[in-house]
């Protein structure tokens, strides 16, 4: 594999948590996490579809709940191999893939979309209050 390509050493992937990275697609970064399964590792975009500005992985781990992955704003819990959200009010919506693969003990990013940028978050956060009532200053 490509070392550009190298994510994170496959023991460093908690077995109860997520792994946070951040990927390049043209200007935009985004941030993506690995969820360790019993017996492989998947990656999903690191936002709730119910509302994509609230991260599931706030750069600590994302909860892992029984097996499913908790967004903390609103409860909503995905199951982790598939991201398909099995409660909450994005019920029936599901977590976008990243594509990842594993070989010799190493994660690697395997989709086209995206380039590796970094581990950890993408320090692209927009730290305002997050209002969602529209404001148009007249």
């Amino acid at each position: 594999m490509d070392e550009d390509s190298r994510i994170v050493a496959l023991e460093e992937v908690p077995d109860d948590g997520t792994f946070l990275f951040t990927v390049r697609d043209g200007f935009d970064t985004k941030e993506a996490i690995i969820v360790e399964l019993s017996d492989a590792v998947v990656a999903f975009e690191n936002y709730c579809p119910h509302w994509t500005d609230i991260r599931l992985d706030k750069g600590d781990g994302a909860t892992v709940r029984n097996g499913e992955l908790v967004c903390e704003k609103h409860g909503a819990t995905f199951e982790s191999d598939s991201g398909l959200c099995n409660y909450g009010p994005c019920e029936g919506a599901v977590l976008e893939e990243v594509s990842i693969t594993t070989e010799d003990g190493v994660v690697y990013l395997t989709d086209e979309r995206y380039e590796f940028e970094n581990q950890g978050p993408s320090g692209d956060h927009d730290l305002s209050s997050r209002g969602r009532i529209g404001f148009s200053g007249n």
